[in-house]
């Protein structure tokens, strides 16, 4: 996809998917909207999908409902997914919603001769990568999965089906390994190493969307951060010019006690994820 045009956005309720609904029309994008749960009424001439000017459509449905999966792909040019549950869960919750129903998204996708996904990964699914010490050159893509969680699990399985779905159907993705993304100011100080702003966000999309022969490219999604883990060069292959550094709310941040990183934070890049114990069962005996 070289230019703006019709997309799919899945998960369009959910934080990120706010964010993105609220700023990929302004790069020129017609949106179709879906999600499990009902979405607020849009703002008249927001980007409809359809032309007419009277705001995205919006479409609720569930990743396990193929059918409506399908007819809400048809037609699009490309598909933002970013439906999932957003942090960890049960594993049959996980599977169900992450796994499967990301399959479902591309067997749909596959079936309306759809060439260009952006896929919402995440940094934990390499949560268990070290935290790059003072000196040492940042986290980039090239390494081992290594998931905190189930679902930092998940988001490994969708990377390596966005692969499969290249070679096997030519289905191009990005998959971009999300930091903290969050609204403005970051909320503690681990954001300030992986922060991804909502308008960067957006930038992020926008280049993973219009980006020339992609296959399957793996980035890390994070802002332009003084203090940043991730190696950006991937995303800026892309054409990702991130405008915005958690710096400059730092003094703030560093001044709440709540806020300060744990030792978990300063060890791995999933920091709270690779300390959760639920819901992991006890160990036995």
């Amino acid at each position: 996809m070289s230019s703006p045009g019709t997309v799919l956005l899945t998960g369009a309720a959910g934080r990120v998917g706010t964010m993105l609904r609220e700023r990929l029309p302004g790069y020129g994008y017609r949106l179709r909207l879906l999600d499990r749960v009902p979405l607020p009424a849009p703002a008249p001439g927001t980007g409809s999908a359809t032309g007419s000017g009277s705001g995205p459509e919006a479409v609720v449905a569930d990743l396990d409902d193929t059918a409506a999966l399908r007819e809400a792909v048809r037609g699009m040019d490309a598909v933002v997914h970013l439906a999932a549950l957003p942090g960890e869960e049960s594993f049959d919750a996980i599977l169900r919603t992450n796994m499967v129903g990301t399959f479902h998204l591309y067997e749909a996708a596959r079936a309306e001769g759809i060439l260009r996904i952006v896929y919402a990964s995440s940094v934990h699914a390499t949560g268990f990568a070290a935290v790059p010490g003072p000196g040492e050159p940042r986290v980039g893509v090239g390494g081992p999965h290594r998931p905190d969680t189930y679902y930092g699990l998940s988001k490994c399985f969708g990377e390596d089906l966005a692969q499969l779905y290249w070679d096997r159907a030519g289905i191009e993705t990005v998959s971009l390994r999300i930091g903290s993304c969050a609204t403005e100011p970051p909320p503690y100080e681990r954001s300030l190493s992986t922060w991804l702003s909502p308008d960067d966000c957006a930038r992020l999309v926008h280049a993973a969307l219009t980006a020339p022969e992609v296959g399957h490219t793996v980035v890390y999604g994070v802002s332009a951060n003084t203090r940043g883990w991730l190696d950006l060069a991937p995303a800026r292959a892309l054409g990702y010019e991130p405008q915005d550094d958690a710096e400059r709310y730092a003094d703030r941040i560093l001044a709440d006690p709540a806020a300060r990183a744990t030792e978990h934070d300063r060890a791995w890049l999933g920091g709270p994820f690779t300390s959760r114990p639920d819901p992991w069962p006890p160990a036995a005996g």
